[in-house]
């Protein structure tokens, strides 16, 4: 390496690993995405740039950093995939020992360094630690690699596998999160929100990572509000603070039965405390009136019913409808008082009707 060369130092993250881990490097033109050749305690691999080119004297790590070798060769991509292919297989062949002997293990992937010596598996468990003595005798006849079986926790795998969060966007772990801090339900209780652990929990089966993003706001803004039970004096009684919500700026009060609330601006509180509060009259200078909108008959269309035109294609419904139509219709006029010729006609064919009658009882 040439002396006046500027170096370098880039992270690295590994086929199964989401961890990034730095070398230095001479190669100016690296950018993120690009596959390099390092040499690990594992072996030979092949890795991904995770981040941006960072002149060395940047470099405020305590660990010493491994130099990057090449850029991956013609052979080194063939290897690679070939490998890719192989680690696949031997999943396979894991999960059926892990099956058959039936261990508590949830197997992850399988990956094979670029030389093809020695392949890492990875899994779960819900058990500290299991006894896969037996399996590894089994495997090595199986795989022809030195063989080494890798635990994470549920984080690692969530960060590893990704997914969809409660907020319905990417996992924190899996997009921007590089370590795991610890959250406890006391970050839940300084925010205020329900103790509903199932709703707090992410998709590792952990509190959410998102408490500890606004946890430092709440313990500050939470500073400007009365503490919980501050007695206030009002014209109906005393009340007491019984909640508060930052976001809004407002404060609950309830009185001591609890049987009745009222909520107030923070401001207002505030001036009720210090004795200056002065409570708001509210005067109408308009009256307001729901406009006439005039509505008659001619502007109704005639067999709206009730402005739900019937679909004439729906001929179930629009039949049933205009039948009752023609049935009102038909009622309206039996109702209707007689005109004077169809009086004289009725009165004439009664009378013809009584004579008939008559005559037939006579010759009886």
């Amino acid at each position: 390496m040439n002396e006046n060369e500027t170096l370098y130092y880039v992270g690295i993250k590994f086929l199964g690993n989401d961890k990034s881990y730095y070398f230095s490097t001479s190669f100016n033109d690296l950018k993120e995405g690009d596959l390099v050749v390092v040499e690990t305690a594992g072996g030979l691999e092949m890795g991904k740039v995770s981040t941006p080119l960072t002149q060395i004297n940047e470099y405020k790590g305590s660990l010493e950093l491994k130099a990057i070798l090449r850029k991956p060769t013609k052979d080194d991509l063939i290897d690679y995939n070939f490998n890719l292919e192989q680690g696949k297989k031997a999943l396979n062949i894991t999960k059926k020992e892990v099956e058959k002997l039936e261990l508590p293990m949830d197997l992850l992937d399988a990956v094979y360094t670029l030389d093809g010596t020695k392949i890492t598996i990875t899994y779960t468990s819900s058990e500290k630690r299991v006894d896969f003595r037996e399996l590894l005798k089994k495997l090595v006849h199986l795989i022809p690699a030195r063989i080494e079986l890798r635990q994470i926790a549920s984080r690692d795998k969530a960060k590893m596998v990704g997914g969809i969060g409660i907020c319905g966007l990417p996992l924190c772990c899996s997009t921007f999160l590089t370590q795991f801090e610890g959250i406890s339900i006391a970050k839940a209780k300084n925010q205020m929100l329900t103790l509903n652990i199932p709703k707090l929990s992410g998709a590792c089966g952990k509190l959410i990572c998102c408490l500890s993003f606004e946890d430092d706001t709440y313990t500050l803004e939470k500073k400007d509000f009365p503490h919980l039970g501050t007695l206030i004096h009002l014209e109906e009684g005393d009340y007491f603070v019984d909640a508060f919500n930052i976001i809004s700026r407002t404060v609950r009060l309830a009185n001591q039965a609890k049987d009745d609330y009222k909520t107030f601006p923070l401001e207002d509180i505030k001036a009720m405390l210090n004795g200056t509060y002065k409570k708001k009259e509210i005067t109408l200078e308009k009256e307001y009136r729901l406009p006439d909108f005039k509505i008659t008959s001619t502007n109704v269309k005639e067999n709206s019913y009730m402005g739900l035109h019937p679909d004439k294609n729906d001929k179930g419904k629009y039949n049933s409808i205009e039948k009752n139509n023609k049935m009102q219709k038909s009622n309206q006029n039996n109702n209707k008082p007689a005109n004077s010729s169809s009086k004289k006609e009725n009165y004439n064919r009664n009378n013809k009707h009584k004579h008939k009658f008559n005559r037939n009882k006579t010759n009886g």
